[in-house]
């Protein structure tokens, strides 16, 4: 997305700086705040098109920032933080951020995944039906929901992704990875592994009889696919 606007949200001014540097480089608009609160209004009042934004601030914690800007908008957040656990990379992920970068970092990959991401966003708003239905179930990719017999139900962010990457590929057969790589648009092979945790907790929501899934069926040594004969 050229001239994109991108909010930096650090309270370390060397990194605000480096990674200011960089994004003007390729080409960039770039707003920074040092703490959440700032990172807030900023967000509110200038609409950026991305948010880079970092765990540990003073304020308001990063978390929190990221939970509130996705409770208000749908813009894409990267998480730059020096927390580098598996726990804290889905607890970011499960808030709807769109990627998680590690400290110390590359400023040449993170403004790659910026790319990334903005690219992906892009495609997603600009190709594709509205909604897609399923037996009982809705997924409309404008509100961002999911119905099943007519009324909303609560699925997380990373769990109406790995969905969305399947109901527009239906009766395709998906390995674990493949999945987060289409959900997230990088190999996260740290958290191959929960893919069967989210879709196990998926099915308990949309699915008849989760204990004998209908529409996400395992596909033995593969992953999974969502069945093609409901889809329309």
């Amino acid at each position: 997305m050229a001239n994109a606007k991108i909010l930096v949200v650090d309270d370390d001014e060397k990194i605000v700086d480096l990674v200011t540097l960089y994004l003007k480089k390729d080409g960039y608009q770039v707003l920074s705040a040092g703490d959440g609160q700032q990172a807030l209004n900023l967000a509110r009042r200038r609409r950026p098109d991305l948010v880079i934004l970092d765990l540990l601030l003073p304020e308001m914690d990063g978390m929190d920032v990221c939970s509130i800007l996705r409770a208000e908008s749908k813009t894409p957040v990267i998480m730059l933080t020096a927390r580098a656990s598996e726990d804290d990379r889905l607890a970011g992920l499960e808030l709807g951020a769109d990627d998680y970068v590690t400290k110390p970092f590359s400023p040449r990959e993170l403004v790659a995944r910026v790319r990334a991401v903005l690219r992906r966003t892009s495609e997603d708003q600009e190709s594709g039906p509205s909604a897609v239905h399923f037996g009982d179930v809705v997924v409309d990719f404008v509100r961002h929901e999911v119905k099943v017999c007519g009324q909303v139900v609560n699925v997380t962010p990373t769990e109406f992704r790995l969905l969305e990457a399947m109901v527009k590929e239906p009766g395709r057969a998906f390995s674990r990875l493949e999945l987060l790589e289409r959900a997230f648009g990088y190999d996260y092979e740290g958290l191959e592994r929960t893919v069967d945790v989210h879709l196990l907790n998926l099915r308990k929501k949309i699915e008849p009889q989760p204990g004998h899934p209908r529409y996400i069926v395992t596909v033995p040594g593969v992953g999974y696919r969502l069945e093609s004969g409901d889809v329309a």
